[in-house]
């Protein structure tokens, strides 16, 4: 399958760089993957797609401020960190900005001058050294201390390289259900619910059910390579609980519709109908589940081809070309459909992206 067949081309004027408000005004195109009908809407609309008994599923990863400014010790030189994913005890896969930042170089981030030792006004301060380098080319952070707790104030909340525009509010690349700390990148999908429109989903029938998959800057990475069965797929890590599980396998046993609410919600519940496929297969009892808790790293990779085992219905936004959402969504609905809906929203003027 070549990943040339995955490519578009689509105007710069089209890519969100702020988010619309409120946030269910944002436009929503609904495509029978069955017909390949397609329905121009707003996102409030969603309401008249959904049935009672429906279950949402949604990613409540929180976007953590994983973008840090440093200086090498005892240069002073600067240096930028963006980390990507917790390995280990105050261990951080990053990415890394500055000059000859090589293992063993030693890094500060913070005010180590000031308010050391004074309870009243303390000053963020943490060391660090480079103790390794990834295949991707990046480096192996080690904090000499728990990072999470002072990365409010000491870091940024990156954004994704197509958007150029500053956020004058960093929560509106938050869903308003974010909740689990470790993603640097939102999971896009779900940026467009209100609490408001919650509400009116609970209110006809509709569960929600919450998953996690901390969401690295490799989403927004294409596929280089020429066949796309070539392409390694990162590794994120996602869980899904085990009450989870039995919500959404009761849901299946009764013939409720599965609504994966963005591609890292499919990642999961795919991820986690593997692990009952192989129940399944090890076992000789019929009582097997379609879904088993999981709580781990994944490197799923689906494109076309691939047989869905959880996911009846899909909310995601529009993606990269060549990139491995949109083979994911190519996989769900089939690449002709994929690739008329794409071209009908770029005629019609859509957001493409983020926002």
């Amino acid at each position: 399958m070549k990943t040339s067949d995955f490519d578009y081309e689509l105007s710069q004027s089209l890519i969100a760089q702020t988010p619309i408000e409120p946030r269910d005004a944002s436009r929503l195109m609904v495509l029978d993957r069955r017909t390949g009908t397609i329905e121009h809407r707003h996102f409030r609309d969603i309401l008249d797609y959904l049935q009672p008994g429906d279950v949402l599923v949604c990613n409540e990863s929180r976007v953590i401020p994983a973008r840090l400014y440093g200086r090498k010790v005892p240069s002073g030189g600067k240096v930028e960190l963006l980390l990507i994913a917790k390995r280990g005890e105050n261990l951080w896969e990053a990415l890394v900005r500055g000059r000859k930042v090589k293992v063993r170089t030693r890094i500060e981030i913070g005010d180590r001058g000031q308010g050391i030792g004074d309870e009243l006004s303390p000053v963020p301060y943490i060391a660090a050294e480079v103790v390794g380098e990834t295949e991707a080319g990046g480096r192996l952070i080690r904090f000499d201390r728990p990072i999470e707790s002072l990365l409010d104030d000491l870091g940024v909340t990156p954004l994704p390289p197509y958007i150029h525009e500053p956020l004058s509010d960093a929560e509106r690349y938050q869903t308003i259900y974010a909740r689990v700390r470790g993603s640097v990148a939102a999971p896009t999908a779900g940026l467009h619910f209100t609490p408001g429109l919650i509400d009116e989903i609970g209110q006809k029938g509709v569960e929600f059910a919450f998953v996690v998959l901390h969401i690295g800057l490799d989403t927004f990475r294409p596929v280089k390579e020429e066949k796309v069965e070539d392409h390694r797929i990162h590794t994120e890590y996602c869980q899904l609980p085990s009450e989870v599980a039995d919500q959404l396998n009761r849901a299946k046993a009764e013939g409720r519709r599965i609504i994966a609410v963005g591609t890292t919600s499919v990642r999961v519940l795919e991820t986690a109908a593997q692990g009952g496929k192989q129940q399944a297969d090890d076992s000789a009892s019929l009582a097997t589940s379609l879904l088993v808790p999981y709580s781990g790293w994944t490197d799923l990779f689906i494109y076309p081809g691939y047989q869905f085992r959880a996911v009846d219905v899909l909310l995601t936004n529009f993606h990269l070309p060549r990139s491995t959402l949109l083979l994911l969504v190519a996989a769900f609905a089939g690449k002709d459909t994929i690739d008329r809906a794409y071209q009908e929203a770029i005629q019609e003027e859509y957001r493409f992206y983020s926002f």
